[in-house]
């Protein structure tokens, strides 16, 4: 398969042909400082995501990193701990960075200023090589849609997990299957060409960004061609056990 999830970890490795990318979604920096004006005081965890990454990186020998929407948390212009938090990771990654906007990066050119190994694309994503990448809170582009593999994020898939006494457990989750074009169609109809993808929906790599439940009923998904866009959608926890279709947990 042309992106691997890693075991164990909310992120993937994408052979997109040209390039070894590790891809993470939903970083979320500074959420704890958004939490905080919520009335929820958690200890930063700014250097915790960031090794991680950083060790993830290394651990995959990737070329390229490939943020997948969301590295921000305000949907402004990034200032304070959260800006410092961000402008920390661009300066340790050591690989170029394609950070594929997502609705909570509307300004974030502010922070990457002219970083040379810093790309920001649109918000209806971009396409290196064989994958297709966008961050799912808008429709993807018909570029996007036609290559092999499209990952989306925005979702933050978790699935509520229940044992026979009746304990419960939220697990985040990739969610994996085939590309129905019938939503597409209906928004791109003739400037859509031949497409047979994979569709590939990301967990958050932030684990306090909470989530869609996808197996609850009642809970909607946020994207605009979710879940139709989503064909056989199969569960997968993330050290890779295959819970089988979503709708059926």
């Amino acid at each position: 398969m042309a992106v691997e999830p890693i075991p164990d970890a909310p992120a993937a490795v994408a052979d997109t042909g040209q390039r070894r990318a590790l891809v993470v979604a939903d970083y979320h920096a500074g959420l704890e400082v958004h939490l905080r004006r919520e009335g929820v005081e958690l200890d930063p965890a700014d250097r915790q995501r960031r090794e991680r990454l950083l060790a993830l990186l290394a651990e995959t020998d990737s070329d390229r990193l490939v943020v997948l929407g969301d590295l921000a948390t305000t949907i402004g212009e990034p200032t304070g701990e959260e800006r410092t938090e961000i402008e920390a990771l661009l300066d340790s990654v050591a690989v170029p960075i394609t950070i594929v906007k997502g609705n909570h990066d509307g300004e974030i050119e502010s922070v990457v200023g002219d970083r040379p190994d810093v790309t920001v694309t649109d918000g209806d994503g971009t396409r290196i090589g064989a994958v297709g990448f966008a961050h799912g809170h808008t429709w993807p582009a018909p570029a996007v849609l036609e290559a092999d593999t499209v990952c989306v994020a925005h979702e933050h898939p978790v699935v509520r997990l229940e044992d026979e006494v009746g304990g419960a457990r939220v697990e985040r989750v990739w969610l994996r299957g085939g590309l129905d074009l019938t939503p597409f169609r209906d928004q791109y109809g003739d400037r859509l060409g031949a497409v047979s993808a994979e569709l590939v929906v990301f967990p958050a790599f932030n684990d306090r960004s909470g989530g869609t439940w996808v197996n609850v009923e009642g809970r909607d998904f946020l994207s605009p061609f979710l879940p139709e866009g989503l064909d056989n959608g199969q569960a997968y926890l993330l050290d890779g056990t295959r819970l089988g279709p979503y709708r059926r947990l």
